[in-house]
């Protein structure tokens, strides 16, 4: 796919996060929509899509890829916590902002339109490589993410990590992939149907968060230099940090969605993490919105990045 039927695709996917937007505005979808699309897309319609696409034939290319997609997580999410970790200690920032920067830069969107953006790049196929992508993700989200806030370990609920619907449907279609088993056509089918619905909903519930953000409010803080570190970092840097791989033997498509996918915008996630245990609520919807809003011209710039280097 060249760059010019990316931005076309991409389009697509802007018009229904636009769709979201009006729908909110207008008031058709009231404040309550996006907690309850939340609850679908994390609880029903994501596991599904997991399970669909984590059923494939096995084989010892997929060994190598899934080794490839772990190394390349593990190593950029490392990185990320470490420069998060390092820039927080700016003085600038106040204690309730300190956990939410470092959450910001640290975790993307990779859930939502991190699935719907490797989908329209590779299919189904993009869709199975981010889910081996996410298993370290899910996991450190589910843990270091709530360590951050809390600063107490104590404060981890490992019954809500081990019965993460993300987690339960990650292992069950591992299984799925590993063992010599598979869905009935009738099963795989509903879970199709219903996994595909993660695309236009996560683009429709991100339209609706912008649409719940005053203008002001984004304009008053334009100014804050801590904010656009966050942008700067997560949108640009970290991804770009996986580029030197393209050095090695790593598949063009893996090198493509893992760049792509560390480039998302910050997660929706750290806003309900600062919700929860009392971190600086303003300065985490900003930072998700800011980067939300900027990714339009961000990931078609990556999008475009690897296409060349893998010529």
């Amino acid at each position: 796919m060249n760059t010019a039927v990316f931005i076309q695709e991409m389009l697509v996917l802007y018009s229904i996060a636009l769709l979201g937007f009006i729908m909110r505005r207008i008031g058709v979808m009231n404040e309550h929509a996006t907690t309850v699309i939340t609850q679908l897309l994390l609880n029903i319609t994501l596991p599904a899509l997991i399970l669909y696409t984590l059923d494939a034939s096995f084989s010892m290319d997929i060994v190598i890829d899934f080794l490839w997609l772990v190394s390349m997580s593990v190593y950029v999410l490392t990185i990320s916590i470490f420069l998060a970790m390092w820039l927080s200690r700016h003085k600038d920032l106040l204690i309730p902002q300190k956990s939410v920067f470092e959450g910001l830069i640290i975790f993307g969107n990779q859930g939502f339109i991190g699935y719907a953006i490797s989908y329209i790049v590779l299919g189904e196929q993009g869709v199975f490589y981010l889910t081996l992508y996410n298993v370290y993700y899910l996991i450190l989200i589910w843990t270091y993410g709530i360590f951050l806030f809390s600063k107490n370990k104590g404060f981890i609920n490992w019954k809500n990590i081990i019965f993460n619907p993300g987690i339960i449907s990650t292992l069950i279609g591992l299984g799925i992939l590993l063992l010599p088993i598979s869905w009935s056509i009738t099963i795989s089918s509903a879970l199709e149907l219903v996994g595909k619905m993660t695309i236009p909903l996560s683009m429709m519930m991100i339209g609706m968060l912008i649409a719940n953000i005053e203008l002001k409010e984004v304009t008053a803080q334009l100014k804050n230099i801590q904010l656009w570190k966050i942008v700067l970092l997560r949108l640009l840097i970290i991804p770009a940090l996986l580029l030197p791989f393209s050095l090695v033997d790593v598949p063009s498509s893996l090198l493509l969605i893992a760049v792509l996918v560390s480039g998302m915008p910050s997660a929706p996630t750290i806003f309900l993490y600062a919700k929860q245990y009392g971190g600086d609520l303003h300065f985490a919807t900003l930072g998700v919105l800011l980067t939300t809003l900027l990714c339009t011209l961000t990931i078609p710039l990556l999008y475009t990045t690897v296409y060349i280097i893998g010529k």
